[in-house]
């Protein structure tokens, strides 16, 4: 028997508002709604369930590093720079707070969004190979 981690099945991220918050990712970042309460929303974004949690005001998933630099727990791939400078255009265009495109010294370009909440994500135009293999090559 292989017993190992397979892959990470949900990603909670704290919110003040679970209404305006879930209308945000859905009309923002394409999200699907699975389930909303007074405490919580359930959202299919990315190929992963997301919580958002209702969390005391001033909450974030943001941390920050040795170097007291703001910190994203999460980050999004997407298929190629082409890709990358069209979502980034796309999130400017929604009025998403969004940083500029840069090149990290590593493959790939990215760039950083926030949420209504000010939690901090990542794009990065690096599409996993084994992600790409699974879920585009066998089509």
């Amino acid at each position: 028997m292989n017993d190992k981690l397979l892959r990470i099945g949900t990603t909670y991220i704290p919110v003040t508002n679970i209404e305006f918050s879930s209308e945000w990712y859905i009309n923002k970042l394409g999200a699907e709604l699975s389930y909303i309460d007074e405490d919580k929303a359930i959202l299919n974004l990315a190929n992963q369930s997301i919580f958002l949690v209702k969390a005391k005001e001033g909450q974030s998933s943001n941390f920050y590093d040795v170097y007291d630099q703001e910190c994203f727990s999460i980050t999004f791939e997407v298929d190629g720079l082409n890709s990358l400078k069209a979502i980034h255009h796309d999130f400017i265009d929604k009025q998403i707070k969004v940083g500029e495109i840069e090149d990290r010294g590593h493959s790939g370009n990215n760039f950083v969004f926030y949420d209504l909440d000010g939690n901090k994500f990542d794009v990065w135009s690096e599409l996993s190979p084994a992600f790409k293999e699974k879920f585009f090559n066998s089509k």
